[in-house]
C-alpha cells in the first residue's frame, strides 16, 4: 500500500506504460517518483539493477520496462524478445526481493493467453493451451515474469502482483515502421497516405481478427488504484470490456486522420491471434472502469503523435 509520501520506482518511465504511470502518480500528488534512463541504469545488467534497488529501497516498484514490438518485430526477432524480457523481469523482480522491497507490480500482456482461448479470456485460462506462434517468444518471457512474481508472493509473502492489460495505445507509443503494434502503425501510415494523396491504404491481414484496445492512461489509473489499496493477490486482467475487428479499427483510424482513400487488406500477411478480449470482471468488481472511449483515445493519440510535424506532403 502506498501514499503520496512513498518512494515509488517506475522502471521504463520513458515508454508508453511507464510515462502514463508517472503522469498518474504526479497528478495524485506523489512527489517521490524514482526514475532512471537506460544510460543511467541498464536493466539488462543484473549487478547494476541489484545494487540500485538495494541502495534506494523504494516502497513500490512498477516493472513497466520491456522490449516491445508488433507482429513483424516479434516474428523476426524472437531471440531478442525472449532474452531481453526474461532478463528485465528476472533482474527487477529478484532484485526487489533481495533488497527487501515488499511491493511490486509486473506488467504482463494479453498475448500470454492461448491462441484459441475461450472469449472473453479469464485469468484462469493461462497455460491451458498453445500460444500464438507469431508472438510466442514475447509471451513466454511475460509468463515467466508473472510466474516469478507469483513465486515470490507464495514462497516469501511478497506483495508482488501481475496485471495483463488489453492492447494499449496513447502518448509515447512506438510508431517506428516495422516495430509498432497495429493501432499506432495504422495511425502513422494513414496520416502519411493522406499527406501523399494516396488512393489506397494497405492493411496487413484479412481484417477479421478482433482486438480490445485500452487507452494507456486508463491502465495507469487502474494500477495506481491497485497499489494504493494494497492489492496483492492473483494476477488481474485490465481491459475495457469490448472489442472490434481490425477492419473496424482501420475505418476508425482513417476517419480520425481524415484519409479519404480506399482500405485494402492483404490476406497474405499474418493475422495473429483470432481474438483477444479480456474478462475484466475481477478488476471491475474492485471499483475500476475505463473512462476514455476508442474514438476519443484515437483523437488524443493522433494529436500528440511525435511524427506529425516531420511528415511532408
Amino acid at each position: 500500500m502506498i501514499d503520496q509520501d512513498s518512494l515509488v520506482y517506475v522502471a521504463g518511465h520513458r515508454g508508453m506504460v511507464g510515462s502514463a504511470l508517472v503522469r498518474a502518480l504526479r497528478a495524485r500528488g506523489y512527489h517521490r517518483v524514482l526514475t532512471r534512463t537506460r544510460d543511467e541504469l541498464d536493466l539488462l545488467d543484473q549487478r547494476a539493477v541489484f545494487d540500485f534497488l538495494a541502495a534506494h529501497r523504494p516502497q513500490y516498484v512498477f516493472v513497466a520496462a520491456a522490449r516491445v514490438g508488433g507482429i513483424e518485430a516479434n516474428r523476426t526477432q524472437p531471440a531478442e524478445f525472449l532474452f531481453q524480457n526474461l532478463q528485465i523481469a528476472a533482474n527487477l523482480i529478484e532484485g526487489a526481493h533481495r533488497a527487501g522491497i515488499a511491493s511490486l507490480m509486473y506488467f504482463a500482456s494479453n498475448c500470454i493467453y492461448p491462441r484459441d482461448c475461450v472469449q472473453p479470456m479469464p485469468e484462469s485460462a493461462l497455460l491451458t493451451g498453445a500460444l500464438e506462434p507469431t508472438n510466442e517468444a514475447y509471451a513466454v518471457a511475460k509468463i515467466a515474469g508473472l510466474k516469478l512474481a507469483e513465486a515470490h508472493r507464495l514462497q516469501h509473502g511478497r506483495a508482488y502482483v501481475s496485471v495483463m492489460p488489453a492492447s494499449l495505445y496513447g502518448p509515447n507509443d512506438n510508431y517506428t515502421p516495422g516495430q509498432s503494434h497495429v493501432l499506432p502503425a495504422l495511425l502513422r501510415r494513414a496520416h502519411e497516405a493522406r499527406e501523399r494523396g494516396d488512393a489506397e491504404l494497405a492493411v496487413w491481414g484479412s481484417g477479421t481478427p478482433r482486438r480490445e484496445f485500452l487507452y494507456v492512461d486508463d491502465l495507469a489509473q487502474a494500477c495506481v488504484m491497485l497499489a494504493e489499496t494494497g492489492y496483492a493477490e492473483a494476477p488481474l486482467n485490465i481491459g475495457c470490456g469490448s472489442d472490434l475487428s481490425i477492419r473496424e479499427l482501420a475505418q476508425a483510424v482513417v476517419e480520425t486522420v481524415g484519409f479519404e482513400g480506399r482500405l485494402v487488406f492483404d490476406a497474405s500477411k499474418p493475422d495473429g491471434m483470432p481474438r483477444k478480449l479480456l474478462d475484466s470482471s475481477r478488476i471491475n468488481a474492485l471499483g475500476w472502469r475505463p473512462t476514455v472511449g476508442l474514438r476519443e483515445g484515437l483523437a488524443r493519440a493522433y494529436a500528440c503523435a511525435p511524427w506529425r510535424s516531420t511528415t511532408t506532403a
